[in-house]
């Protein structure tokens, strides 16, 4: 039987008991438990799930896999990278993530470190734990295989702990895959291991701070932490194991029988935050949600969380920096879109918003690469609390590339007055940003500047407005290049339904669409500005592109809108594949994968929208 088998049966049998307890439970039906009461659903059928999106998030891809040019991503080529997690500390971001050679349960494994001073520019990474030679012999009960020059895969649900003394520790797991359906976190890996991480970059030594049965000093490669000269270190690892929220983290990897382990239950990717009256809201896998009233040492019947509509991705719980609460994940049984729900008391979640709705080509196949933005992760309590007070998280899309993205506080998806960037006084703060590592969307000399020289993925910079159904738009445009590139400019309605979509080809014509044709409008040259203004009205649906003074197209959306919310500047074409009927994984290399493109650039040097 194969492990999604084993697994679906698994869920199934929890949810079933779940549902046999939950009438005689009173926290069961009541308000008291964390819930969605909003009525807004995704839509699987859309990369964005026609969903609203919240205002200002920038979405930014920190690791892009190269397997042929290793050099311009971690220096191994590594294709699959997952599980990214996050910390904030001393003035700078450290984000840990785990990788294998090409899929997931297929050894070697690693785990890498990158970090930034600002959450935008981020550092090559660099490996934090590295593989692990597995001693040839080795078995698992239940299991035929015997480990012959393996090496462990890591799995780690826990990667940093802040100690009361202001130490970073960072923390990696190996785990044991006989065969690619193998289970690294069932119970039966190698241990945990620990290392400090100092403020010059520079690491302290590894040890096991913890061991599986069967494994010991005698027949590992690292030392037990208690060896350590430095007490302080040795007394910190003591803090972090008696500390039972921390301890909620190990639960999948370690024994299940571990007396440090206060609830072992099969719930995996445990998220935590803590309401006013000190209460523990617990989150996991499969919409599961429970409370702890002793700081996690004990904890009420865990159920699934009334109309949270979420699969076996992780979801993310955190009190945000204006008293509030928010959780992100994939509100779908398929890890797509990536949506934040807010609530007043950590309870009672009222909406469901975009944060992330692209998922980029997977340019690498694997074992269990699943597609879209996941395995959401931001910054645990006591890690660290970056200085703007927004919400950061990262996460992996197709499990091949890292992301970070920050979302503003208070979360919006309202704005109530006419945009008037110029960009000589206006940042990217108020515009939705989807910046990949070759295709950079950039505030640059007093401009917004979308560059790509990715042949898979593309940058796009979206900028909400307030909703109306006659409006004008205004924006100067210019392209550094007129002989290859693309920028398609799309005026969208509140759930990204695009109406209007107008194209800077790369054989040196604006375009305009019109239903399944195109229209051209004029011949660009590079280096040209141009002063764009269009005319929107949905009541008759009819629109006009007026370019330097003159009217250059007047005809009808190519789909139907009640009304206006957004446009949206994009360096290549809106992406439709993989659907909820595509393969549930990416199983085939794109071709030339690792290879840049000619690079195109594309500079907005202000935008006016007017309600009419």
């Amino acid at each position: 039987m194969n492990v999604i088998i084993r697994h679906t049966m698994l869920v199934a049998a929890l949810f079933a008991g779940l549902q046999r307890t939950d009438a005689q439970d009173s926290t069961a039906t009541g308000n008291e438990i964390v819930h969605y009461s909003g009525h807004t659903l995704s839509n699987v059928d859309y990369h964005h799930g026609q969903l609203v999106p919240a205002v200002g998030v920038h979405n930014m891809q920190v690791l892009r896999a190269n397997r042929e040019h290793p050099d311009s991503a971690e220096g191994s080529g590594f294709t699959y990278n997952h599980a990214p997690m996050l910390a904030y500390w001393n003035n700078k971001f450290y984000l840990e993530y785990l990788s294998d050679r090409v899929g997931e349960s297929v050894p070697p494994g690693q785990t890498l470190l990158l970090t930034s001073p600002d959450g935008y520019s981020w550092s090559k990474p660099v490996v934090l734990f590295p593989p692990y030679k597995i001693p040839d012999g080795t078995t698992k009960e239940g299991h035929p295989g015997v480990a012959k020059d393996l090496y462990a895969v890591m799995h780690q649900r826990m990667g940093f702990y802040t100690s009361k003394h202001h130490r970073l520790l960072a923390l990696g797991f190996y785990g044991i895959c006989l065969d690619p359906h193998d289970d690294p976190n069932d119970g039966k890996g190698i241990g945990r291991v620990i290392r400090e991480v100092h403020a010059d970059g520079s690491f302290g030594p590894i040890y096991f701070i913890h061991y599986n049965p069967a494994w010991n000093t005698g027949n590992t490669d690292y030392p037990y932490y208690t060896s350590s000269k430095d007490k302080g270190f040795v007394a910190d690892c003591n803090e972090l194991m008696a500390t039972p929220l921390m301890m909620m983290q190990w639960v999948e990897e370690t024994d299940r029988k571990d007396s440090l382990i206060p609830l072992r239950k099969d719930y995996k990717a445990f998220s935590f935050y803590h309401l006013p009256d000190a209460h523990v809201i617990g989150l996991w896998k499969n919409g599961l949600t429970g409370f702890s009233k002793d700081e996690g040492r004990t904890w009420s019947r865990v159920i699934r969380a009334p109309h949270i509509v979420t699969s076996n991705a992780k979801i993310w719980g955190q009190r945000t920096s204006d008293g509030q609460y928010a959780t992100i994940y994939n509100p779908s049984e398929f890890r797509w879109p990536l949506a934040i729900s807010t609530s007043k008391d950590g309870l009672d979640y009222t909406n469901l918003l975009l944060v992330q709705g692209e998922i980029s080509t997977a340019r690498y196949g694997g074992n269990y690469k699943n597609y879209g933005p996941q395995y959401t992760r931001g910054i645990d309590e006591g890690n660290g609390t970056p200085p703007d007070g927004n919400i950061w998280i990262t996460y992996s899309m197709n499990k091949e590339d890292i992301w970070v993205s920050t979302i503003p506080v208070p979360v919006t998806e309202k704005v109530t007055e006419d945009v008037n960037d110029d960009f000589k006084t206006t940042d990217l703060k108020h515009w939705n940003t989807y910046s990949a590592v070759w295709a950079p969307v950039k505030w640059i000399d007093h401009a917004l500047q979308l560059s790509d020289a990715d042949p898979y993925d593309f940058a796009m910079a979206e900028r909400i407005f307030p909703v109306a159904k006659k409006m004008q738009v205004e924006f100067d445009l210019t392209a550094a290049q007129a002989d290859h590139g693309e920028l398609q400019i799309e005026f969208q309605d509140e759930r990204n339904t695009p109406a209007v979509r107008l194209s800077l080809e790369p054989d040196g014509t604006f375009i305009a669409k019109a239903g399944a044709r195109t229209k051209r409008m004029l011949t660009y040259r590079a280096g040209q500005t141009y002063a764009i203004r269009v005319t929107l009205n949905t009541d008759t649906r009819m629109y006009t592109v007026n370019v330097d003074g003159k009217d250059v197209v007047t005809q009808l959306f190519f789909a139907p809108v009640e009304s206006f919310g957004h446009i949206v500047f994009r360096t290549g074409e809106t992406r439709h594949f993989p659907t909820a009927d595509s393969p549930a994984e990416a199983d085939t290399d794109q071709p030339k994968a690792g290879d840049r493109v000619p690079e195109a650039s594309y500079t907005i040097h202000y935008l006016r929208t007017t309600k009419q």
